[in-house]
């Protein structure tokens, strides 16, 4: 009886960033199940998957965002770490299909990858290609260590 309602639910909860029903409770319980348990390795999964690589002349994340756009997401950085944002919305425009199970995420999300070394913002590209974001970081020239005399 309830399964045609949940889509509908979902979307109400998320817009008002509170659970309006025991299914909103259930869903984040088993999207974060051990949440309250800080020491175990399995916690730390987050949305988008990111994969972090390194070579002589630029640092180069990418994300996979399947079903979004280009136009869906937000890139900035700040502080040396780049945040990727944006929002992916429910489909949930034809009335005539009776979900038994959704499985699929919907809503804003916010990553956050720190670097491992200073980039040049100014010179940052990102791409968009089947579902995979790509940012291309190059890296700021080395600062040199100087010691200083003290007088």
């Amino acid at each position: 009886m309830f399964k045609r309602f949940l889509p509908e639910l979902r979307e109400r909860s998320l817009a008002t960033r509170r659970p309006a029903s025991l299914f909103d409770l259930m869903e984040d319980f088993w999207k974060a199940p051990f949440e309250g348990f800080p020491n175990l390795p399995m916690r730390d999964t987050a949305y988008p998957a990111v994969d972090l690589s390194e070579d002589d002349k630029e640092i180069t994340v990418k994300a996979e965002l399947p079903g979004l756009e280009a136009k869906d997401v937000e890139l900035s950085l700040e502080n040396n770490v780049l945040f990727i944002k944006g929002e992916k919305k429910f489909e949930g425009e034809e009335k005539k299909e009776n979900y038994h199970r959704i499985e699929r995420s919907y809503g804003s999300f916010v990553r956050s990858v720190p670097l491992p070394r200073e980039v040049k913002s100014e010179k940052v590209k990102a791409r968009f290609d089947k579902g995979v974001l790509t940012v291309s970081l190059p890296k700021a020239e080395k600062t040199t260590t100087r010691t200083i005399a003290i007088e």
